[in-house]
Protein backbone atom coordinates (compact mmCIF):
# COMPACT_ATOMS: atom_id res chain seq x y z
CA UNK A 1 0.00 0.00 0.00
CA UNK A 2 1.28 3.41 -0.98
CA UNK A 3 0.70 6.56 1.08
CA UNK A 4 -0.45 8.38 -2.07
CA UNK A 5 -3.54 6.17 -2.09
CA UNK A 6 -4.45 7.21 1.46
CA UNK A 7 -3.63 10.93 1.41
CA UNK A 8 -4.16 13.24 -1.51
CA UNK A 9 -2.11 16.46 -1.25
CA UNK A 10 -4.20 19.64 -1.08
CA UNK A 11 -2.59 22.54 -2.85
CA UNK A 12 -2.67 25.87 -1.02
CA UNK A 13 -4.11 28.45 -3.47
CA UNK A 14 -2.08 31.27 -1.88
CA UNK A 15 1.25 29.82 -3.06
CA UNK A 16 2.31 30.69 -6.64
CA UNK A 17 4.85 28.85 -8.79
CA UNK A 18 8.35 29.61 -7.48
CA UNK A 19 11.87 28.38 -8.08
CA UNK A 20 15.20 28.57 -6.23
CA UNK A 21 16.72 32.03 -6.35
CA UNK A 22 13.41 33.85 -6.17
CA UNK A 23 12.92 36.48 -3.48
CA UNK A 24 9.58 35.91 -1.78
CA UNK A 25 7.49 37.36 1.03
CA UNK A 26 5.63 34.68 3.01
CA UNK A 27 2.63 35.83 5.06
CA UNK A 28 2.01 33.59 8.06
CA UNK A 29 -1.08 33.62 10.24
CA UNK A 30 0.01 33.48 13.88
CA UNK A 31 -2.19 33.36 16.94
CA UNK A 32 -1.06 34.76 20.28
CA UNK A 33 -3.42 34.21 23.17
CA UNK A 34 -6.81 35.19 21.72
CA UNK A 35 -5.50 37.49 18.95
CA UNK A 36 -4.57 36.56 15.42
CA UNK A 37 -2.22 38.52 13.16
CA UNK A 38 -0.11 38.22 10.01
CA UNK A 39 3.65 37.89 10.25
CA UNK A 40 5.81 38.35 7.16
CA UNK A 41 9.05 36.48 6.39
CA UNK A 42 10.96 37.84 3.40
CA UNK A 43 13.96 36.09 1.91
CA UNK A 44 15.44 34.01 -0.89
CA UNK A 45 14.17 30.54 -1.79
CA UNK A 46 17.16 28.19 -1.49
CA UNK A 47 15.32 24.88 -1.84
CA UNK A 48 12.07 23.55 -3.31
CA UNK A 49 11.22 19.93 -2.54
CA UNK A 50 8.45 17.84 -3.95
CA UNK A 51 7.20 14.69 -2.37
CA UNK A 52 4.32 12.47 -1.44
CA UNK A 53 3.28 14.82 1.34
CA UNK A 54 2.99 17.78 -1.05
CA UNK A 55 6.53 19.11 -0.68
CA UNK A 56 8.09 22.11 1.01
CA UNK A 57 10.26 25.13 0.31
CA UNK A 58 13.02 26.76 2.37
CA UNK A 59 13.47 30.53 2.60
CA UNK A 60 16.68 32.16 3.89
CA UNK A 61 17.31 35.72 5.04
CA UNK A 62 20.02 37.51 6.99
CA UNK A 63 18.70 39.39 10.00
CA UNK A 64 21.10 41.55 12.04
CA UNK A 65 24.06 39.60 10.64
CA UNK A 66 22.61 36.18 11.50
CA UNK A 67 21.31 33.81 8.81
CA UNK A 68 17.76 32.59 9.42
CA UNK A 69 16.13 29.76 7.45
CA UNK A 70 12.50 28.66 7.62
CA UNK A 71 11.04 25.62 5.90
CA UNK A 72 7.38 25.86 4.95
CA UNK A 73 5.22 22.94 3.75
CA UNK A 74 3.15 23.66 0.64
CA UNK A 75 0.07 22.27 2.41
CA UNK A 76 0.41 24.42 5.52
CA UNK A 77 -2.81 26.05 6.67
CA UNK A 78 -0.87 28.82 8.46
CA UNK A 79 0.44 30.25 5.17
CA UNK A 80 -1.90 33.06 4.18
CA UNK A 81 -0.08 33.84 0.95
CA UNK A 82 3.27 34.02 -0.83
CA UNK A 83 4.28 36.97 -2.99
CA UNK A 84 7.18 36.61 -5.44
CA UNK A 85 9.12 39.88 -5.41
CA UNK A 86 12.05 39.04 -7.74
CA UNK A 87 13.10 36.16 -9.94
CA UNK A 88 16.80 35.39 -9.43
CA UNK A 89 19.09 33.95 -12.05
CA UNK A 90 20.64 30.72 -10.73
CA UNK A 91 22.06 27.53 -12.23
CA UNK A 92 21.50 25.17 -9.30
CA UNK A 93 18.45 23.50 -7.81
CA UNK A 94 19.69 23.74 -4.22
CA UNK A 95 21.44 26.95 -3.17
CA UNK A 96 23.19 25.71 -0.04
CA UNK A 97 26.37 27.60 -1.01
CA UNK A 98 24.57 30.81 -0.01
CA UNK A 99 25.11 29.86 3.63
CA UNK A 100 28.85 30.59 3.38
CA UNK A 101 28.41 33.94 1.62
CA UNK A 102 27.85 37.30 3.26
CA UNK A 103 24.58 39.14 2.68
CA UNK A 104 26.22 41.40 0.12
CA UNK A 105 27.83 38.54 -1.79
CA UNK A 106 24.62 36.51 -1.89
CA UNK A 107 22.76 39.00 -4.09
CA UNK A 108 21.67 37.48 -7.40
CA UNK A 109 21.10 38.94 -10.82
CA UNK A 110 17.52 39.08 -12.01
CA UNK A 111 16.27 36.77 -14.76
CA UNK A 112 16.11 38.48 -18.14
CA UNK A 113 12.83 37.17 -19.60
CA UNK A 114 10.76 38.49 -16.69
CA UNK A 115 12.38 41.93 -16.88
CA UNK A 116 11.88 42.13 -20.66
CA UNK A 117 8.16 41.35 -20.34
CA UNK A 118 7.67 44.02 -17.67
CA UNK A 119 9.50 46.67 -19.74
CA UNK A 120 7.35 46.01 -22.81
CA UNK A 121 4.17 46.22 -20.73
CA UNK A 122 5.29 49.54 -19.24
CA UNK A 123 6.24 50.85 -22.70
CA UNK A 124 2.82 49.98 -24.11
CA UNK A 125 1.03 51.78 -21.30
CA UNK A 126 3.15 54.91 -21.80
CA UNK A 127 2.42 54.92 -25.57
CA UNK A 128 -1.30 54.62 -24.91
CA UNK A 129 -1.27 57.57 -22.51
CA UNK A 130 0.78 59.98 -24.66
CA UNK A 131 -1.41 60.00 -27.87
CA UNK A 132 -4.64 60.59 -25.95
CA UNK A 133 -3.34 63.66 -24.12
Amino acid sequence: MDIRELIEPKVNPGIPQMSPGDTVKVSLRTSEMDKERLQHFEGMVIRVRGGVDGGSFTVRKVSYGVGVECTFPFQSATIQGVEVLRHGKVRRAKLYYMRQLTARQSRLKERREKVAEEVTKEGESKEEISPSS
